[in-house]
């Protein structure tokens, strides 16, 4: 029998990659609150002196310009393994994609900075070639010919996957990460604080549902009391090992 795991990763995962968190004591916005407008809607929508500092911000930011750790490339190998059934996080910075995780299996519940798209017409672009181009054109437009306007472009802002501030979640995001959660045989939470909902929710989903939960974070969560197994070590020591020992334990039965 395969064993499946649904796994939600937090910014803990990220950090050892080289990626500060946003809201912990020495995290972004902590430091620097002003700068959660990079991510402000509203900002982005009506403000182009605002769309170009998002724009910058995000290419010059270790967001894009990280690459995944030891804790990322552990889960491509619980992948291969055949136990990865759904990963689920609350990280935008698109390295579970990078480390080579499927992406049929992965839930961006943030939204990833990876891909980009058009607000008017929703053409959809690698934001690499943005990026790329940024210096030429720092408020991106889309180019794409409309053919019921006679092959006119577009014209219409460009804007990452990122959710921002005052955006909903990916439709069906949520709703597929619980399913997933609830029907797993196990449910492993990954350098989250579960702090932020509704991605936190996915935990109590579980816990009624009667999954084991192993919770892996530095410091304390309020979900601690719903977990069968709490880890407060090094992620990018003990993910690897926790990856390893459940591959050992259970692969012999795929």
């Amino acid at each position: 029998m395969s064993r499946s795991i649904v796994v939600l990763t937090g910014a803990g995962i990220s950090t050892s990659a080289g990626i500060p968190d946003f809201r912990g004591p020495d995290g972004v916005w902590t430091k620097h609150p002003e700068q959660t407008s990079v991510y402000d809607i509203d900002a982005f929508l009506y403000d182009q002196e605002a769309r170009e500092y998002s724009w910058r911000w995000q290419k010059e930011s270790p967001v894009w310009n990280a690459q995944p750790g030891v804790a990322h490339k552990a889960l491509v190998d619980l992948e291969n393994a055949g136990m990865l059934s759904l990963l689920a996080t609350q990280n935008f910075d698109a390295l579970h994609e990078k480390a080579g995780n499927n992406p049929d299996l992965i839930v961006n519940l943030h939204g990833t900075i990876g891909t980009s798209h058009c607000m008017s017409c929703h053409a959809k672009y690698d934001t690499a070639d943005i990026m790329a181009n940024l210096d030429n054109e720092p408020d991106p437009h889309c180019r794409r010919k409309l053919p019921y306007k006679s092959n006119m472009p577009c014209n219409g802002l460009i804007k990452t996957d990122v959710v921002y501030f005052g955006e909903a979640l990916p439709e069906g995001a949520m709703e597929r990460s619980m399913s997933a959660a609830a029907k797993a045989d196990e449910l492993w939470v990954i350098g989250s604080t579960l702090e932020v909902f509704p991605a936190a929710s996915i935990v109590p989903v579980a816990a009624q549902a009667g999954v084991p939960i192993t919770i892996m974070n530095m410091g304390s969560t309020q979900y601690d009391r719903l977990a069968t197994n709490l880890i407060h070590e090094d992620i990018a020591v003990a993910l690897p090992r926790l990856v390893e020992e459940t591959v050992q334990r259970y692969g012999n039965q795929q």
